[in-house]
């Protein structure tokens, strides 16, 4: 007589008649769709907000940013690049999103945009570490084990070296000075200078690397050294100077600036300047450059011997390395001609021409 199932079997019985008929309508749980890192990072708060504060212009996330009146952002590079292009163009400067009038008096600076983009992350250039962008300076500057330490090096000066020039990876070994041109991260410098090659090389190649950097330097010096020594000339003389833009009477106009008469040695002169000598398009170009001359208004008898350089004004803006141009005035004769500006850069040339007017300090020594 066969034995009756108790109940813990009739439930185990179920549980795998309940299975066999689960299996015929099972199906797997669907996989999630596998996110790549880019996506995530697009979908990341902090990418969505470098789309929204960036520069209208160039796409890249303001230091300065300023707005126009209905709040579209422009950094100061490309605000000061549109203010310049509009005055080259003799046009109204407009908003490159709205086309509403912009211009220094209509724009304001956004501090909230500014303080809001610092807070974003940044890679270090060297490590490629992220970090908030007020404080990637000082870990590139300071704390990455990868930085490479900038110190301006007069080997590589003379030499033109690329390196140097891009201001990306300059010489760190102390022997720089006698020739060694190595670069490299910091954390390699250490090991570097101990098997240094420029220790054991003799006197004599020592002296050709020492030779250029003199030359460099005394080059430097004797500029310092000429304006001290006109300075110590009877007939000097110095005035603060404002260059205003105007247009020609051409069919197709140039910008040209120009001062008002001013008084000096008891005659009256005139400064007037163009834009990358006068070449046909400077819109089209993004290299640009100031240069001018100086006039003189006034009936002389005798020639007259000048020196004359141009400084920042008081209330100028205006980065400018010093030089001395030097004019002989005579009867047919009375204009230098167009010398360099010598300004720093494009991009301090590009701030000149934003402005509605340049600020400039001359200063003039009668050699005779």
């Amino acid at each position: 007589m066969s034995e009756i199932p108790g109940p813990s079997a009739l439930a185990t019985m179920d549980e795998n008649s309940n299975k066999e008929n689960m299996d015929i309508f099972y199906e797997p749980e669907k996989k999630k769709v596998k996110v790549e890192e880019k996506e995530k990072e697009k979908n990341a708060l902090e990418y969505r907000l470098s789309g929204i504060l960036c520069c209208a212009v160039c796409l890249d996330l303001p230091k300065t940013c300023y707005q126009c009146t209905n709040g579209h952002l422009m950094c100061a590079g490309c605000f000061n690049h549109v203010l310049a292009d509009s005055r080259l163009k003799d046009e109204t400067a407009t908003c490159p999103n709205c086309r509403c009038e912009i211009s220094k008096n209509l724009c304001s600076r956004n501090l909230a945009v500014e303080k809001a983009v610092s807070e974003l992350p940044t890679e270090c250039q060297y490590c490629y570490c992220h970090l908030p962008r007020n404080q990637v300076d000082y870990h590139e500057r300071e704390l990455c084990e990868e930085r490479i330490k900038w110190r301006p090096c007069a080997y590589h000066v003379t030499w033109t070296c690329q390196k140097f020039v891009n201001r990306s990876t300059p010489s760190l070994c102390k022997y720089s000075r006698i020739g060694c041109c190595w670069c490299g991260p910091f954390h390699e410098l250490a090991e570097h200078e101990i098997g240094c090659g420029h220790l054991m090389k003799p006197g004599a190649e020592i002296m050709e690397s020492l030779a250029e950097v003199d030359k460099y330097n005394e080059t430097q010096l004797k500029l310092y050294k000429d304006i001290v020594s006109l300075f110590s000339c009877e007939k000097v003389t110095f005035n603060d100077l404002q260059m205003k833009p105007y247009r020609t009477d051409d069919f197709t106009t140039k910008l040209f600036y120009e001062t008002s008469r001013f008084s000096a040695f008891n005659f009256q002169w005139v400064i007037k300047a163009r834009i990358n000598n006068d070449q046909k398009n400077p819109a089209l170009t993004t290299n640009r450059t100031l240069s001018y001359q100086l006039v003189l208004k006034s009936k002389f008898t005798t020639p007259i011997s000048l020196s004359f350089i141009v400084l920042k004004g008081p209330y100028g803006e205006m980065k400018v390395n010093p030089y001395i141009y030097t004019h002989d005035f005579v009867q047919d004769n009375v204009e230098t001609a167009y010398n360099d500006l010598p300004i720093i850069n494009s991009v301090e040339c590009n701030k000149l021409l934003a402005g509605r007017t340049i600020n400039l300090r001359l200063i003039m020594v009668m050699m005779n």
